[in-house]
């Protein structure tokens, strides 16, 4: 029988993966890093309940590390098979695992210089050696049109809307002459938002594995573009500076964009802007290059020259470059990863500027449980920065209306769009009450049958006798 092993994103917002099996052969649907709580993190130390060496193929639905940033450890642990991901993803991937590997080296020789671990000598979870291998196995699949993985696996991409080359995964599986189609959502982007087209309507399935990220919630109906004028120029008053936290594919252009934006209509105030994040540099060269995946009024942007540039931007590469901003006392926006404040350059900025109360923090996005981005969302006083305490004086602001994440209507939209009923529903990459309250939610609207998935949890992908 053919069946799905969640190995991730079970119960929790990361750590995607999901094993599907079928006639003897498996086929890994993403590979990602947990994230947030330590519990959580521990598990990437952790060997893969599966051995690696026994999974055949992998197949990715985008590039975030909580879908992709597991694959160095799955190779090294013994993973010899392609992985399958689309022109854009590849090309994300190809930017963002050696970030993520280089990060990871930089912690471990801080926490050693700073004796700030636990451990005698601290190591990352891999290094950059160890993505060499990862970026080899990268093979191209159609962006919308059927792949044929092997005799028991066809898989066919359907734009979600998310990030650039963001897909859900039609899989169909062939097993003893019968198939059964199973429909990943990976992750659902937003409707009528700056840059990405819609997420397409979603294909009939038999089995559905949907995200349920904002479950329990909506966004602000406000405007993004009115929410961010309205804090820049409250800061500016005050003589302050903007620190956010931002993811480096996706949040950091979109963010770029509404600055644009704001400028050209005289919202804002022409203000410095550094982008002190090598990645997302190098993310918004592909956000320029891959047109297929830009919306309308975006295309018609383009046209006016670069819609992703400030009128004042400095772009920040080298760590040299990055401490010049210390230097910087007038007004100014400071865009830096990671999103949640869990590494990166954006933690000197905040170590930096949080105890002053004229500055100001903006979160845009989702804050995973256990992360420093969720500690100042729920109003922490204080930030563990590289084994210091950081007081927190400067306002926090989240503005939601930034999250790249389907709200909960706008998933029932989504839902709303496959042509028939799934027969089983299993509601994945969500907090437990996010979840739950979506689970609710579907079988009020739908009457579907809507199953919450454990970790580790095996499940019958076939019909009942």
């Amino acid at each position: 029988m053919p069946k799905v092993t969640f190995l991730g994103a079970a119960g929790t917002v990361t750590g995607s993966k999901y094993l599907v099996e079928a006639e003897g052969k498996r086929l890994l649907v993403d590979c990602g890093l947990f994230q947030g709580l330590k519990e959580l993190r521990l598990r990437n130390w952790n060997p893969l309940p599966e051995k690696p060496a026994s999974f055949d193929w992998c197949v990715l639905t985008h590039a975030h590390l909580d879908h992709t940033g597991y694959l160095p450890r799955l190779v090294r642990d013994g993973f010899h098979g392609p992985i399958y991901a689309d022109a854009a993803t590849i090309e994300l991937c190809n930017i963002l695992l050696p970030d993520s590997a280089h990060l990871q080296e930089e912690d471990a020789a801080r926490a050693a210089r700073h004796k700030y671990s636990k451990h005698k000598t601290p190591l990352p979870l891999y290094s950059r050696e160890d993505v060499a291998p990862v970026l080899k196995a990268l093979s191209e699949i159609p962006r919308s049109a059927p792949f044929t993985i092997s005799p028991q696996f066809t898989v066919r991409p359907h734009d979600a809307g998310h990030i650039l080359g963001s897909a859900s995964l039609e899989l169909t599986i062939t097993e003893n002459g019968k198939k059964v189609v199973v429909l990943f959502s990976g992750d659902i982007g937003r409707y009528d938002q700056p840059i990405l087209k819609n997420p397409e309507p979603p294909p009939a399935c038999d089995v559905l594995l949907c995200e349920s990220t904002y479950g329990d919630r909506e966004h602000p109906a406000a405007s993004a573009e009115d929410a961010l004028a309205e804090v820049v120029n409250r800061v500016v008053k005050r003589g302050g500076q903007i620190v956010i936290p931002a993811f480096a594919v996706g949040r950091t252009q979109t963010i770029m964009y509404i600055i644009r934006k704001l400028e050209d209509a005289n919202r804002i105030p022409h203000l410095p802007v550094y982008v002190d994040s090598p990645m997302a540099i190098s993310v918004t060269d592909l956000y320029l290059r891959h047109h297929e995946d830009h919306d309308l009024a975006y295309t018609a942007d383009e046209k006016n020259g670069n819609p992703l540039d400030a009128y004042t931007v400095h772009y920040m590469r080298t760590v040299d470059d990055s401490k010049k901003i210390n230097d910087v006392r007038s007004p100014a926006i400071i865009i830096s990863a990671s999103g949640m404040a869990t590494g990166g350059r954006v933690l000197h900025h905040l170590a930096r500027l949080a105890p002053d109360r004229k500055n100001a923090i903006l979160l845009v996005g989702f804050q995973a449980e256990g992360t420093r981005g969720r500690a100042l969302e729920e109003g922490a006083k204080i930030l563990r920065i590289h084994g210091e305490d950081v007081p927190v004086g400067a306002e926090v602001v989240n503005l939601r209306q930034f999250s790249a994440h389907a709200g909960k209507s706008e998933l029932l939209r989504w839902l709303g769009g496959i042509p028939s009923p799934p027969r089983q529903t299993y509601l994945t990459h969500g907090e437990p009450q996010a979840s739950a309250a979506l689970k609710a939610a579907i079988e009020t609207q739908f009457h579907w049958p809507v199953a919450l998935p454990q970790y580790l949890q095996t499940v019958d992908l076939s019909a009942p006798k």
